[in-house]
C-alpha cells in the first residue's frame, strides 16, 4: 500500500520557532514534547544538518538524462543500484531508460507540446543529492538514501541512486521518474522538501548517525540558497562564481563604495524575530524543568553570528584577513 504522508504548507516553517515565541500564555497541556525537546537540544547543540538538493538542469529530454545517469555511475566506474535493490554495474544508461519506458513518456511529451507551443517540456526524472558534512560515514549516508527511498517512492515512481566519495562531504545522486507507476506526475515544491529532509536526517539518526534538519534562520545563519555547480565548488575552495564576488567586492572597499544588498532589513526583522522565538523558548524550557537546555539555549542565541547579508560576509572576510598580517605585524615589531 503507497506510504500516506503529511505535507506541510509552503509557508510553515520546519521548526514554528518564531510562531511559538509569539504565542500567549499556555496551559500545562501545551509542554514540549520530547520530540520538540530533542530537536531544540540538537539545533543548540549544532548537530550536523543533513542536506537535500534538487539539481534544477538538464531533465527533460532523454539525451541528457541519459548523461546523467552516466555521470553519477562514473561512466561504468560505479555501481547503481535500482528500487528492487539490483546492482547495476557499467554503462546502464540506456538500459534504465529502456526498462523505466521514459521514451514512451518522451513522445507523449513531445506530442503534447506540438499541439501547446512555447511550453517549457515537462520532467522526465527529478534529479536529487543528499550529503552531509566531512567526517560522516558515506555507507552510513547511502544506507540511509535506501532507506528513505524505499519508504517514500518504493512502488509508486522508479528510481536508482549511487554514492560519491571524491569529495570530502559523502554525497548521494538519485534518479526518481517523475511519472509514477500509476499515471501520477510528482511536482517537488517547498513543502516536499520540508518534508524529504527531516525524514532524510531521521533515516541517519536511526543509523547512528547525528543529524539535524533546521532552516537556516533558525540556525542564526543568513547565507542564501547556491546551485548545485557554485555550492560543489565552494566546497572544494575553487568556485570561479565567488572568486568573482570577492574581487568585485575587494574593489569597492578599496573604493569605499561597497553597499549592501536592499534585502538586509528584511534579514535583520526575521533575526529579531528568531532570536525573541528562541528567548520564549529557554523561558519555558525553564519553566518546563530543563534548567539546563533552557541555558544552552541563552549562549546559542549569544553566540549567533552577526545578521549579514552574503555580500556583508564576504565584506567582512576579506577585511579580517587583511587586518590578520598587520597584527602579526606589528606584534614582530613590539
Amino acid at each position: 500500500m503507497p506510504k500516506r504522508t503529511y505535507m506541510k504548507s509552503e509557508d510553515e516553517p520546519l521548526f514554528d520557532l518564531v510562531s511559538y515565541g509569539r504565542r500567549g500564555s499556555r496551559d500545562t497541556s501545551d509542554r514540549f514534547t520530547p520530540e520538540q525537546i530533542e530537536e531544540i537540544r540538537r539545533t543548540v547543540h549544532r548537530a550536523p544538518e543533513a542536506v537535500l538538493k534538487v539539481l534544477p538542469r538538464n531533465s527533460n529530454d532523454l539525451k541528457a538524462v541519459g548523461k546523467h545517469l552516466d555521470y553519477i555511475g562514473r561512466y561504468g566506474k560505479l555501481d547503481l543500484e535500482s528500487d528492487d535493490g539490483e546492482r547495476l554495474g557499467g554503462r546502464i544508461a540506456k538500459a534504465l531508460l529502456d526498462a523505466w519506458d521514459l521514451d514512451i513518456d518522451d513522445a507523449r511529451h513531445q506530442a503534447t507540446l506540438a499541439v501547446t507551443k512555447g511550453r517549457k517540456p515537462p520532467k522526465l526524472v527529478h534529479k536529487l543529492m543528499f550529503s552531509m558534512p566531512p567526517g560522516t560515514r558515506p555507507e552510513k549516508v547511502l544506507d540511509a538514501v535506501r532507506n528513505f527511498a524505499r519508504e517514500e517512492f518504493w512502488g509508486q515512481h522508479r528510481y536508482a541512486f549511487a554514492l560519491h566519495t571524491d569529495e570530502a562531504h559523502p554525497h548521494v545522486h538519485l534518479v526518481l521518474k517523475a511519472v509514477s507507476e500509476q499515471g501520477a506526475r510528482l511536482s517537488i515544491k517547498k513543502a516536499t522538501l520540508r518534508h524529504w529532509r527531516p525524514e532524510f536526517a531521521r533515516h541517519l539518526r536511526l543509523l547512528g548517525v547525528e543529524a539535524n534538519a533546521t532552516e537556516r534562520a533558525v540556525r542564526g545563519e543568513s547565507r542564501t540558497t547556491k546551485k548545485d555547480g557554485i555550492y560543489r565548488a565552494s566546497m572544494r575552495g575553487d568556485s570561479t562564481h565567488v572568486r568573482a564576488q570577492s574581487e568585485a567586492i575587494a574593489a569597492e572597499l578599496v573604493k569605499g563604495s561597497f553597499r549592501a544588498e536592499l534585502g538586509r532589513h528584511k534579514l535583520v526583522e526575521t533575526r529579531k524575530a528568531v532570536e525573541s522565538g528562541w528567548r520564549s523558548v529557554a523561558s519555558q524550557l525553564t519553566k518546563d524543568g530543563y534548567p539546563d537546555l533552557a541555558s544552552d539555549v541563552r549562549r546559542f542565541i549569544d553566540r549567533m553570528p552577526p545578521a549579514r547579508t552574503d555580500r556583508e560576509q564576504i565584506a567582512a572576510e576579506l577585511l579580517r584577513r587583511t587586518r590578520e598580517p598587520r597584527a602579526r605585524d606589528q606584534q614582530t615589531v613590539r
